[in-house]
């Protein structure tokens, strides 16, 4: 089952910092990552990740350097830094309370904040 890309659109920035936050990646493996973790439901190209990637370094969530990859081929990798740990930790309680809210509305119960 395919997801519209209008819900993705909001949470693709907090899907990368979250697997940069397991480990440095360079963009082809977090696609691959995402379409693995996600069974197949992720499925971006990469003209989608790249811009993203060059928005989260700009506001200094994430800092790039170029590494070895397979067959001393050179790949541009990706690191979360403190910022961007910080910033990833409030979108995902961002997305719990928006998550906890739709589930309540699309079950028909009242949502209870601790």
């Amino acid at each position: 089952m395919k997801v519209s890309k209008e819900l993705l659109k909001g949470s693709t920035a907090t899907l990368i910092l979250s697997l940069l936050n397991e480990k440095p990646m360079y963009g082809y493996e977090m696609i691959k990552e995402l379409e693995s973790k996600s069974e197949g439901i992720f499925s971006f190209k990469e003209g989608t990740i790249y811009p993203i990637l060059h928005t989260l370094e700009g506001k200094g969530f994430i800092v790039s350097y170029w590494g070895e990859g397979n067959g001393n081929r050179k790949r541009k990798y990706y690191r979360i830094n403190e910022q961007g740990k910080a910033f990833m930790k409030e979108k995902k309680e961002e997305w719990n309370v928006f998550k906890d809210a739709v589930d309540g509305v699309l079950n028909g119960e009242k949502v209870v904040w601790d």
